[in-house]
């Protein structure tokens, strides 16, 4: 049986319902092509089950990507965070601001979901789960619909094809690399994927010192490198290595083999700090134990931090434990890859896309959208308002 359309939208994600929805508005017939047995499956378990569903301070500033930066500003002035929050309010949804701009809904994620079938139901926008997709090609760019797709479910045609598959991430949900593959039948560059905002494991010396510290959490200021954002957030060490917000921001804005930086002691002077404590005739495990657990005092500690009275210890011994608490350069072994990795870094490079459309330069009327796109994210909703933005530059051009 062969369907013809309007806008095909190939992925029931955020993303992709929230194009279809789009579209739909704009009088376009649309159908949805999700080969998982229900839509939306990365959108229930995000936010702790709470969807963290947008961040009030989203701006171009918030997103890493291999490309021009200034690319997601169209996107993200055209749709944004108020935009979808008069959405949510809209549908009754009670929200709350956790930090940091972060809004998550008070009950379930599974609203977020609710709200977007509705929306794609009001505006007789189809979305057929189940639906595997066997071939997607384009005849001559004049006919009426150019695009068909073969699928388990039947053949579509159409003037417009919306890739919204996602990534790499959570290979459990069903992540595949089909985008990618898509993108390159039609000649577009895919930079090199990699997992993101994902934890960090340790190298063999630092496991044999810190991986007992396994649940142990404290506050830090982050940074992968001396040009890059610094995150003041909680770190947290597990058996395998670092974890906690601070880390995941980092792990997406660092080089893969690079070293990351913490300070220890974010918001203090640490030079005076150790001059007040000289003062109590305290080792340095007694002075850190005012400020850290115990345990993490006496695991740092025990790395050739000398074991006497700050007040008897050399300047160059106290300079040198001051950049140590304010500078700790620790080399990871590496990631812990894309089962725990929130989002994926790489994707279908932004100088072959449209930055207010993102519709391909190559190939007219094929768009690509939210995670398989070369723009990633920081921790905190910034993927989820991108997966509105581009939805929206995308539906409404389609």
């Amino acid at each position: 049986m062969t369907h013809d359309l309007d806008v095909i939208v190939l992925g029931g994600g955020a993303a992709g319902l929230f194009c279809a929805r789009v579209a739909g508005l704009n009088g376009r017939h649309v159908a949805v092509l999700e080969h998982q047995s229900r839509p939306g499956n990365k959108i229930l378990i995000s936010g702790g089950g709470r969807c963290n569903f947008t961040n009030l301070g989203a701006t171009a500033a918030n997103y890493v990507t291999h490309g021009s930066p200034h690319f997601p500003k169209s996107a993200l002035a055209r749709y944004t965070p108020a935009d979808f929050l008069r959405l949510v309010e809209q549908h009754g949804i009670a929200w709350h601001e956790k930090k940091l701009g972060q809004l998550f809904c008070d009950q379930s994620s599974r609203q977020i979901l609710a709200l977007l079938e509705a929306e794609c139901a009001d505006v007789g926008a189809r979305i057929l789960t189940g639906c595997r997709i066997e071939s997607v090609t384009r005849s001559h760019p004049t006919d009426v619909r150019p695009w068909e797709v073969v699928t388990s479910q039947g053949t579509f045609r159409a003037s417009s094809v919306v890739v919204a598959v996602g990534a790499l991430s959570f290979p459990k949900l069903g992540a595949t690399p089909f985008g990618y593959d898509l993108a390159r039948q039609f000649d577009l560059r895919v930079i090199d994927p990699r997992p993101g905002l994902v934890p960090l494991t340790w190298n063999p010396g630092d496991s044999a010192v810190f991986a007992e510290l396994s649940g142990l959490a404290i506050e830090c200021e982050a940074q992968a490198g001396p040009d890059t954002p610094r995150f003041k957030e909680a770190v947290l060490f597990t058996h395998r290595g670092l974890s906690g917000p601070a880390i995941l921001q980092v792990s997406s804005q660092r080089e893969p083999g690079s070293p990351i930086h913490l300070n220890l002691l974010p918001g203090i002077d640490i030079p005076a700090w150790l001059t007040d404590r000289q003062r109590f005739t305290q080792t340095p495990r007694q002075a850190l134990r005012t400020v850290w657990p115990d345990r993490l005092a006496q695991a740092w500690c025990s790395r050739g931090i000398p074991d006497r009275p700050l007040a008897q210890l050399s300047r160059k011994d106290l300079e040198a434990l001051g950049r140590q608490l304010g500078h700790w350069t620790i080399q990871p072994a590496g990631d812990e890859g894309y089962p725990k990795a929130e989002v994926t870094l790489g994707g279908v490079d932004t100088a072959e896309l449209s930055s207010k459309t993102l519709e391909s330069r190559k190939a007219p009327g094929l768009f690509f959208i939210g995670e398989v796109v070369d723009i990633t994210g920081w921790l905190g909703g910034y993927n989820f308002q991108w997966a509105w933005a581009s939805g929206h530059a995308a539906g409404s051009a389609a």
